[in-house]
C-alpha cells in the first residue's frame, strides 16, 4: 500500500521490510572488517550500557523515510552503531533500524570502499520523480553522504578505503559534515564514547591496513581472538612463574638439607674427635 494511503502509526515495521537491498558482498575485507569492529568495541559498550541498550549493525538496513518501493528509503551501511535502543524488539533481534519506529539517530556509520569512492560521498538529493539508473537498473536514490547528513543525521561519518589504505571521518557540525583532521596518533576520536578510530596494518605480506579502535589513551581495543589469546598467554605466563617460583622453592629446600647434613657430617666428626661441637 502506497505511503500516503497509511498513517504513521501504522507505516510498518522491521519485521515487515526486507532485510536484503539484492546487493552481495563486494570484496572479501567486508564481513571480517565488520567482525573487527564489532567486537573490540562490545566489552567498551557493555560497559557503557550495562543494561546492553544498545544496537550494532552490520551491513543492515537503515529505513529512514517510508516511500513506494521501500528500496527507495533504505541505506545499508557497512557497520554502524546506535546508542539508547534495544538490540531485540519483542525478544526479536533486528531485522533492520526503522527510523520512524525508532527515531533515534546512529552516532556513528561506517563505509567500507569498494568501487571508486564516489558512492559513499555521494551528496544528491532524493529524485523529484523516479528516474531508473541505465547503470544499474534501479529506481534513483538519494545519495548516501545525503542520507546521513540532511536525512538522519547522524553525527560521525568514516569511509574507509582498505585498497588505497585511506580513512575520512566527518562530523555532523551546524547541519553539515565538516572533514575531521586525525590526532598525533593519526586517529579520529569519537568523545562520546572515549575512543578513537584508525587503521592498523596487519602482518601479512604486501600488509592489509584494517580499521581499529583504541582508547583516548591510545592502547589498542582487542578483538575477542585477540583477547582470547591475550588470556592464554597470560595464564600461560602465570603458570611458567608458579612454575619457576616452585623450582626456586625446591632449590632452596635442598641446599638447605644440603647445608644441613654437611653440618651434621661435621659435628660427627668432631664428637669422634672428642670435640663438642656445641661448645666451638
Amino acid at each position: 500500500m502506497p505511503p500516503g494511503e497509511l498513517s504513521p502509526s501504522n507505516w510498518p515495521d522491521h519485521t515487515q521490510l526486507p532485510d536484503s537491498d539484492d546487493n552481495f558482498v563486494k570484496n572479501f575485507q567486508e564481513h571480517p572488517q565488520s567482525v573487527i569492529l564489532t567486537t573490540s568495541i562490545e566489552p567498551l559498550l557493555d560497559k557503557i550500557h550495562p543494561d546492553k541498550d544498545y544496537c550494532i549493525g552490520q551491513d543492515s538496513g537503515i529505513y529512514w523515510r517510508f516511500t513506494e518501493p521501500v528500496e527507495k528509503g533504505v541505506e545499508a551501511p557497512d557497520w554502524f552503531y546506535v546508542p539508547g535502543v534495544p538490540s531485540r524488539l519483542k525478544g526479536k533481534l533486528r531485522r533492520s533500524y526503522v527510523m520512524w519506529k525508532e527515531k533515534v539517530p546512529p552516532l556513528i556509520v561506517i563505509e567500507f570502499v569498494s568501487g571508486d569512492g564516489k558512492e559513499e560521498k555521494d551528496n544528491s538529493p532524493p529524485p523529484e520523480r523516479d528516474e531508473v539508473d541505465p547503470k544499474t537498473k534501479k529506481v534513483k536514490k538519494a545519495g548516501k553522504f545525503w542520507v546521513y547528513e540532511q536525512a538522519v543525521k547522524i553525527p560521525y561519518y568514516a569511509i574507509f578505503d582498505g585498497f588505497e589504505g585511506t580513512l575520512e571521518m566527518y562530523h555532523l557540525e551546524k547541519g553539515r559534515y565538516e572533514q575531521v583532521k586525525a590526532n598525533r596518533r593519526n586517529h579520529y576520536p569519537i568523545p562520546e564514547l572515549g575512543v578513537e578510530l584508525g587503521m592498523l596494518l596487519d602482518q601479512e605480506k604486501p600488509p592489509v591496513p584494517w580499521l581499529r579502535w583504541w582508547d583516548n589513551r591510545g592502547n589498542l581495543l582487542l578483538t575477542g581472538n585477540e583477547r582470547a589469546e591475550a588470556e592464554c598467554q597470560r595464564r600461560e605466563l602465570a603458570e611458567a612463574i608458579a612454575i619457576q617460583e616452585r623450582q626456586q622453592k625446591e632449590l632452596a629446600e635442598a641446599l638447605a638439607i644440603q647445608e644441613r647434613e654437611k653440618k651434621e657430617k661435621l659435628a660427627a666428626y668432631l664428637r669422634s674427635l672428642g670435640i663438642n661441637p656445641d661448645e666451638i
